[in-house]
């Protein structure tokens, strides 16, 4: 396989990889919170924006792709966060299997 291409120097957007982490509520449930795993640098890129009416509602859906260097235990479920910007990760690959870097297809929910 050809190894793909990706500008080391486009890696420029500081993100913080946060992963979830539930702590209890004081009455037996527990409440999601975030907690810091690392800070990375990465490039992003808009890939779509979709806008759905339903229920009586406008729904918008931003995805974007973030290009990271490879590192062990990003996993969908995970979030970026960029200054009031958050990403919440739906894919992870590897695009030419080199352990070089990391694509991750990312959905902004903005909170």
């Amino acid at each position: 396989m050809r190894a793909t291409f990706i500008d080391p120097g486009a890696l420029r957007h500081e993100l913080s990889l946060q992963a979830p982490a539930p702590a209890g509520d004081g009455m037996g449930g527990h409440v999601t919170g975030w907690q810091e795993v690392a800070t990375v640098f990465g490039q992003i890129e808009p890939v779509a924006q979709v806008a759905r009416f339903g229920a009586g509602q406008t729904l918008e859906e931003h995805t974007h792709r973030v290009t990271i260097r490879h590192r062990e235990g990003v996993a969908s479920g995970m979030r970026l966060v960029r200054q009031n910007r958050v990403f919440a990760i739906v894919i992870v690959q590897d695009p030419d299997e080199s352990g070089r870097y990391l694509v991750c297809r990312v959905r902004e929910t903005g909170a």
